[in-house]
């Protein structure tokens, strides 16, 4: 028999970041064995679970079900787990827009300009009630490399740049490793406020911002564009797919070659993946003619 308790903090958050790691890999629903229970054992079976979801935000399952917090078949399970949380299958995502004209290298500065503007002091979406900043974006228009995360931490929130906190480090580093240089390429994020938290981003607030990012990506259209987690993979490439199933190839996108590797954020929390990474990363120099660091072919 287990008995019903409630998680601590610390057990809490070792099931948070145990369970952001599955997500990541792809991993989205657990089972177990269905076990003959008598009716007190099924009652606290049944209160332990219901104290687990509570915690999470998940359903639950009657006790001796299969499948344990299983979520509806149109939803990716609650944003407790971080960043493969709350992201609808496709009909939650709006439709890419259009591909716009091709600007002139030396207009793309200034064309990247009027976005910001046309952008403002953006309400939106629900994002605004708790940023500091809007973090549009940071680096080269004419960048021949670019990378789209989630959206803004702390300190990106502070700064008002997009990934300058420890996975923004672990970027630079990234970047560096393939022969290029952070001001080199162009970084953005999925949503340019900060959600509450680090929550991933709602699928209304990601529909909300994600256009203002396509006109980023049509101005500056870099001949490859990495994708830096789940989160970015599914509005780029419109649907939700495990990280497993995109990983390792390269993918059309809008005239360009996108390919998708783990959030630096994740490698920080399991830094075994940055081979994979590593990896990843390699396709990107590929497609780029880079041949190693400092170097090209």
């Amino acid at each position: 028999m287990r008995l019903a308790r409630a998680l601590d903090a610390a057990t809490r958050e070792a099931l948070v970041e145990r369970m952001r790691f599955y997500r990541e890999l792809g991993l989205t629903e657990f089972y177990r064995r269905p076990v003959e229970m008598s009716g007190d054992e099924a009652r606290a079976e049944r209160e332990f679970d219901e104290r687990v979801a509570a915690a999470a935000n998940e359903p639950v399952m009657a006790a001796g079900e299969g499948a344990i917090a299983a979520p509806p078949p149109s939803v990716v399970q609650s944003n407790f787990f971080g960043e493969e949380a709350a992201i609808r299958s496709k009909k939650g995502i709006v439709a890419q827009p259009e591909i716009s004209a091709a600007v002139p290298a030396e207009e793309r500065a200034a064309a990247l300009k009027a976005i910001r503007e046309d952008l403002g002091d953006c309400t939106r979406c629900a994002l605004h009630k708790g940023r500091h900043t809007i973090v549009f974006a940071d680096g080269s228009a004419t960048a021949r490399l670019m990378f789209v995360g989630e959206g803004p931490g702390a300190d990106e929130d502070a700064q008002g740049l997009p990934f300058v906190g420890r996975a923004g480090q672990l970027l630079n580093n990234m970047i560096a490793a393939m022969g290029l240089k952070r001001e080199e390429c162009y970084i953005a994020n999925i949503v340019k406020c900060r959600p509450p938290g680090n929550r991933t981003p709602e699928p209304v607030e990601a529909n909300t911002c994600s256009p203002f990012l396509f006109r980023q990506i049509d101005v500056v259209r870099p001949q490859v564009l990495v994708a830096l987690g789940a989160t970015a993979a599914t509005y780029l490439l419109g649907a939700r797919q495990p990280l497993a199933g995109l990983r390792g190839r390269v993918h059309a996108f809008r005239g360009m070659s996108l390919i998708v590797t783990y959030h630096p954020a994740f490698l920080l929390r399991d830094p075994r993946q940055k081979k994979e990474a590593w990896a990843d990363l390699q396709i990107a120099m590929k497609e780029l003619g880079l041949k190693k660091a400092g170097t090209r072919e």
